[in-house]
């Protein structure tokens, strides 16, 4: 490949000299000869102090940058994270071309709604390809999942092979630090779906207000757009975007609307109405943020051509998603659940879903992630302490953070609550701790990990999966 077809969609602002091209990364370990390397002024490192030794010790044949640094075969653009999505697209041969693409962003939602509309395009004979949190899909093929959305790199090889399967659709979970750092760019997506906005990544993007404006940016580039319109922030995602606007609700005049909700300890039923058309929706999921998941995945197979019978059956027929509302088999008489609640609003929501179809005592496990996020930590444990019984607060993934100091955090929100308090910052025996509390009737939460099979601790990442937790402390 030519280095001016790599820069086709890229507007330099510096004269470069073309040639052949066999590579081309971000990462200044991954350079070999006939690379280009993109240098990203991140937060830690500054690519651009090593942009002379990439090409006189490595071997790159042309580098990019965002300021002059003396390099052979230089090239300067405005803003090389940008620069580098695109030209990741082309070195792949632009492989979202082919394929329709659904993106889907907010703060709690995103994971389930994928799944979902994956369950109801497969269940109309669509082959799909999915990229998010969990795991990665093409057809049926898992693939491991590093983060929600992927550098730019990872996910144009992983739309490649998508591609290359013959998926008609990719569904994705768009996070906010994508799209502030332009991942996802080069991208138009053929429908964009707004979840929620509630406080979380507080810690990378400084104020909610950037937050906010991050999360837009994926409606900029849609040709349609659906909206969670009883979200506060629907309005602020409905400013100055091109896209059709289709918006979804349980309490407001919408486009499409949930009517007669039934909530009850298993599952979600409704009408869903709209589009001169009114459908009984079921979802095996149960709490009131399982309506808008499913009510976002039923009206965007609707908006893409799906019969709603199809998508009537394949949401009553859907396993739901590991890690969210997971109800754990215990053979205890008691009810032990696993989910992903990590942000003060997921947290609520769980809770308050819990309270509504469970008598007796709430009892919660939970611990804040460390390098995150300060600010929602106290705001956290005052949300656990008011909607629950009993709190064991404990460790989540501390990195490289103290436990304690985390858990202090979390303390400094709970001297007013109800519930009764333990601290425990092995997060094992803050589990056993729990299944020890727990009597007929009870419900156990364990709140903050999901999916997740790992903690990262100071050391680094170790194996730690809930549910054999849970079974290896009954077999005791």
């Amino acid at each position: 490949m030519k280095l001016s077809q790599l820069l086709a969609e890229v507007e330099t602002e510096s004269k470069y000299k073309d040639c052949e091209i066999t590579f081309i990364t971000d990462k200044f370990g991954k350079i070999k000869p006939g690379t280009v390397f993109v240098c990203i002024s991140g937060r830690n490192f500054d690519a651009h102090t090593v942009a002379k030794q990439a090409v006189e010790e490595k071997g790159a044949v042309a580098v990019v940058v965002e300021r002059a640094t003396g390099a052979k075969n230089e090239i300067v653009v405005e803003d090389s994270r940008k620069a580098y999505s695109f030209m990741c697209a082309e070195y792949f041969g632009r492989p979202t071309d082919s394929l329709k693409m659904i993106g889907i962003t907010g703060t709690n939602g995103k994971t389930s709604v994928s799944f979902l509309i994956k369950d109801i395009l497969e269940a109309a004979g669509k082959k799909c390809g999915l990229s998010g949190t969990v795991t990665n899909y093409i057809g049926d093929k898992k693939r491991a999942s590093s983060m929600t959305t992927p550098d730019p790199f990872e996910l144009q090889s992983l739309f490649r092979e998508m591609a290359d399967e013959n998926c008609e659709f990719c569904i994705m979970e768009v996070s906010s630090q994508a799209l502030s750092q332009q991942r996802v760019a080069p991208i138009t997506f053929d429908i964009g779906i707004f979840t929620n906005l509630t406080q979380d990544h507080l810690d990378y993007h400084g104020t909610m207000e950037n937050y906010k404006k991050a999360k837009h940016m994926l409606f900029e580039n849609c040709r349609k757009v659906i909206i969670n319109d009883d979200d506060d922030a629907a309005s602020f995602m409905k400013e100055n975007i091109p896209a059709e606007i289709i918006t979804y609700s349980m309490k407001n005049d919408s486009d499409y609307t949930a009517k007669n909700p039934v909530l009850n300890g298993e599952s979600v039923s409704y009408e869903l109405v709209g589009n001169a058309m009114i459908s009984r929706i079921k979802l095996n999921m149960p709490g009131e943020f399982s309506v808008y998941n499913s009510m976002a995945a039923a009206v965007c197979a609707k908006e893409t051509g799906i019969e709603m019978g199809i998508c009537k059956k394949a949401l009553r027929e859907s396993a739901g998603v590991r890690g969210r509302m997971e109800t754990v088999p215990t053979g205890t008489d008691y009810t032990v659940i696993i989910d992903y609640a990590h942000s003060p609003d997921g947290l609520e929501k769980v809770l308050s879903s819990l309270r509504k179809v469970y008598s007796k005592k709430i009892i919660t496990v939970f611990g804040c992630g460390g390098n995150r996020d300060k600010t929602k930590r106290p705001v956290m444990g005052r949300v656990a302490g008011d909607m629950s019984d009993v709190v064991i607060v404990t460790s989540d993934n501390p990195r490289k953070e103290d436990p304690e100091r985390i858990i202090e955090d979390i303390l400094k929100g709970m001297d007013k609550c109800k519930a009764k308090i333990y601290v425990e910052c092995d997060r094992t025996k803050a589990i056993e701790k729990a299944l020890s509390i727990a009597k007929k009737d009870d419900v156990v939460l364990l709140a903050g990990k999901g999916h997740e099979t790992y903690q990262i601790l100071n050391s680094g990442k170790i194996y730690y999966d809930e549910r054999e937790i849970i079974k290896e402390i009954l077999s005791r």
